[in-house]
């Protein structure tokens, strides 16, 4: 088959488009062939991407775990998908992903795709949507009438946390830049605010929930706008112990995990017009170097994604 791959702990200048053997189809696996795969340009940092789940090294490596495709086959253990079924999940990160015609997941991991989006959209959804849906009701538990800040509202996960907390009925407020404002709005915010003409601390106070994409130094500005015992989520880094509780909050970082009854919701959502894939771009797999290069320099909202096959 063909595929990117990455030859080496790097950027994007160790991707190349070659041939790759088939994958390795293992107890509950589903062998999907590839329509399109989103890509998450910080995925080249990860050690997982370079090893298994064991340690040990996994060189060269597919990137890409974000798949939306057509069931190809299945182990001898897998009852719940047939051959032909349109499918979209998050392939486990210490594996090879889906940068390529074929890709091995995890039965579990899956999910029917959205019936009324074509793959290249679906692609899109699976790792930004279940880190957003995790985010902000598995560990923040977010209920309408609660207040909310998104940081990076027309990021990847952000448009679409954007869009599941207005869903959910609570006041939603997004960070983004100016040429941003009006986009972010559109998607349900009720207050944008722009990050490099305002301080958002000075502004907001007694929030709930915060989700952060940032990291960093807006990570710790965003404790002061909390109330008392509301709670911060990020997906960057670890939070160093008592930094919350000297604000008295909570603080929780946390790592995606696939999950196929969260991705059925979603596919709900989609089909019923109240979630919308956000595409940046949308590249042949041939130009998967260039599409990570976008990707690590990228402005434009939403994500960029790889199209495998029509």
């Amino acid at each position: 088959m063909k595929a990117a791959r990455t030859h080496g702990r790097g950027g994007p200048e160790q991707i190349f488009y070659e041939d790759a053997p088939l994958p390795e189809v293992r107890r509950g696996d589903v062998l999907v062939q590839v329509r399109a795969t989103g890509i998450t340009p910080t995925e080249l940092t990860w050690d997982e991407t370079y090893q298994n789940a064991d340690g040990a090294p996994r060189i060269p490596s597919i990137p890409g775990h974000e798949v939306s495709g057509m069931v190809e086959g299945v182990a001898a253990d897998v009852t719940d998908f047939r051959i032909g079924d349109e499918v979209y999940g998050l392939a486990d990160f210490p594996r090879d992903g889906a940068a390529a015609e074929f890709a091995a997941v995890r039965s579990i991991n899956l999910a029917l795709k959205p019936r009324g989006i074509p793959h290249a959209q679906a692609a899109a959804l699976p790792l930004s949507a279940l880190t957003a849906w995790q985010g902000l009701f598995e560990h923040a538990h977010l209920a309408a009438g609660q207040s909310v800040l998104i940081h990076g509202g027309a990021g990847g996960v952000g448009s679409l946390a954007v869009q599941l907390a207005h869903w959910r009925g609570a006041r939603v407020v997004a960070t983004a830049s100016a040429s941003d404002t009006a986009f972010v709005h559109s998607l349900g915010a009720d207050f944008v605010i722009d990050y490099h003409a305002m301080l958002f601390e000075d502004t907001l106070r007694d929030i709930d929930v915060v989700l952060d994409t940032i990291g960093g130094e807006t990570r710790r500005r965003s404790w002061r706008v909390l109330r008392k015992g509301g709670v911060l989520v990020t997906l960057v880094s670890p939070i160093p112990i008592g930094e919350a509780e000297q604000n008295s909050v909570r603080g929780i970082f946390f790592i995606v995990s696939g999950n196929r009854g969260q991705l059925d919701q979603i596919s709900a959502l989609v089909d019923s017009g109240r979630l919308k894939p956000v595409i940046a771009e949308v590249l042949p797999l041939a130009r998967a170097r260039e599409a990570f290069e976008h990707g690590a320099a990228k402005h434009a909202p939403g994500k960029i994604v790889l199209q495998i096959a029509a």
